[in-house]
């Protein structure tokens, strides 16, 4: 992997193949289709090959048995948890096991976060149709994918390049060109397209990153785990005040791999 250096984000190369998604510098876009009747970009419908009824079926079992108990309630997450093809973004020999309750490995050390975490998460961010919502750590791509569900915009950024690579590979597949993805620093945020109503970091830093602050609109809600890696840290839902401060709304205990930074 290739050092990254904050400031100076790479950027993925758009194959002809993947031109629906996004992979953004400043000036330089390519765009999804968008639909004359919502202004929202299209989801391409998936082909039974990709998301048979037995998929589905286990979608909407994940749902009722683990979701829904978990404490989750907003109809808008409920949906997309249902409708977000989990077996897309991973491995597929762990295809049999997306739709179970618990993280699975996606290489080079990273893990692709419980179902039921991924909904907690979203729902705390209190996102609508008209949300702009960056994700820091992109992953497999499967938050992003529920993100873009529920919100209007959504920016994630990825500091392992495979990682982001097989990301875009995945959302493209999944019919999510709404996702604009970048590979970066994720501790730098994305300034050019703050304020955002929302962000989600799916990493842990040891302590909340001041641009991230910065790019948070009044109002706006941050979910962030934060501690020591490889020990129990803390889920804080921190809401940014008119003085810019945080407040800070709710905690969990979760354990998430550590935020990484870019080489100086």
């Amino acid at each position: 992997m290739s050092a990254l250096k904050p400031g100076n984000p790479a950027l993925l190369l758009c194959s002809a193949a993947c031109l629906a998604l996004l992979f953004a510098a400043a000036g330089d876009e390519v765009r999804a289709a968008e639909s004359p009747a919502t202004n929202r970009p299209m989801k391409s419908p998936l082909p039974s090959a990709l998301d048979s009824g037995d998929f589905r079926r286990a979608r909407d079992a994940l749902v009722d048995r683990e979701v829904i108990p978990a404490g989750v309630k907003d109809p808008a997450v409920l949906a997309a948890m249902r409708r977000v093809p989990r077996h897309l973004f991973v491995p597929e020999p762990l295809w049999r096991e997306a739709y179970a309750d618990h993280p699975l490995p996606i290489g080079l050390g990273q893990t692709i976060s419980q179902p039921s975490l991924v909904a907690l998460m979203t729902e705390m961010l209190g996102l609508t149709p008209g949300s702009r919502v960056l994700e820091i750590g992109t992953g497999s791509g499967y938050q992003a994918a529920v993100l873009a569900e529920v919100a209007g915009e959504v920016y994630s950024i990825e500091i392992l390049r495979p990682l982001a690579e097989t990301a875009a590979v995945a959302l493209r597949r999944a019919g999510y060109d709404r996702v604009r993805l970048r590979i970066g620093d994720g501790w730098q945020g994305w300034p050019e397209a703050a304020p955002f109503d929302a962000i989600i970091v799916t990493c842990a830093p040891e302590e909340v990153p001041a641009p991230l602050i910065a790019q948070l609109r009044e109002g706006g809600r941050l979910c962030i785990p934060v501690g020591p890696a490889g020990a129990t840290q803390e889920l804080r839902l921190l809401v940014k005040r008119a003085d810019g401060t945080l407040e800070r709304k709710a905690s969990h205990p979760v354990r998430f791999v550590p935020l990484t930074r870019a080489t100086p």
